[in-house]
């Protein structure tokens, strides 16, 4: 019986050997396939078929998006704001920043220029088609670097009104440009998300326009 006994612990240690070593050995592979999944834009390529209308509306968005988080931030960071502003402006962020990491994965996916998050000034948009023949032009609601400064430099009930007043003309443009990606996109992931914004961003229009109104 102890003779039994001692095969039969031996036999276990060896297979717990084994399996520790086997483990060592799948580590590296492992760990790699979880970096690749969580890896960012180069990790989440649009599916299905994309022309230049999809292209031009993801490059022109993600520093649309990017302009709004930055706006954000500072009525964030404003003293004495009223909160359901600052809550608009929490959603806003919250929402807009993964809607700019999905947007570049579909760009490098399609083996196009990704833009960085970075706002722009009131110019003309980069990746914006000016021609004329129905391209976005102009500046698609986008703040000014003198709004941007104003806001920054504001407080109170004044920085909510700058915010608020900008914000509305700054998702006009974004809905125009998301109706653009409808009419004339071709892929499907592109398009749901342009729905999306639409949607969003006329409600948020309509409780930023009631908070104006006081």
């Amino acid at each position: 019986m102890l003779r039994q006994l001692a095969l039969t612990v031996a036999a276990l240690a060896t297979a717990v050997t084994l399996t520790a070593c086997g483990g060592d050995d799948s580590t590296p592979t492992d760990t790699a396939a979880s970096r690749d999944a969580t890896a960012g834009p180069t990790s989440t390529p649009a599916s299905g078929p994309h022309n230049d209308a999809d292209v031009m509306f993801a490059t022109g968005m993600i520093p649309h998006h990017a302009q709004a988080i930055e706006m954000s931030e500072l009525i964030l960071a404003a003293d004495d704001v009223d909160p359901a502003v600052t809550e608009v402006a929490r959603q806003m962020k919250a929402a807009q920043g993964p809607e700019i990491e999905q947007m570049q994965g579909w760009l490098a996916g399609w083996g196009e220029e990704v833009p960085p998050a970075t706002g722009t000034d009131g110019g003309e948009m980069a990746g914006m088609d000016h021609s004329g023949d129905g391209g976005m032009g102009g500046n698609m609601g986008l703040m000014s670097e003198e709004d941007m400064a104003a806001l920054a430099d504001a407080q109170g009930a004044e920085a909510a009104d700058l915010f608020l007043a900008g914000m509305v003309v700054h998702h006009e443009g974004a809905i125009e440009m998301a109706r653009q990606e409808l009419a004339e996109g071709a892929n499907a992931d592109a398009k749901e998300l342009a729905e999306a914004i639409i949607e969003a961003q006329e409600s948020e229009i309509a409780t930023m326009t009631e908070l104006l109104a006081g």
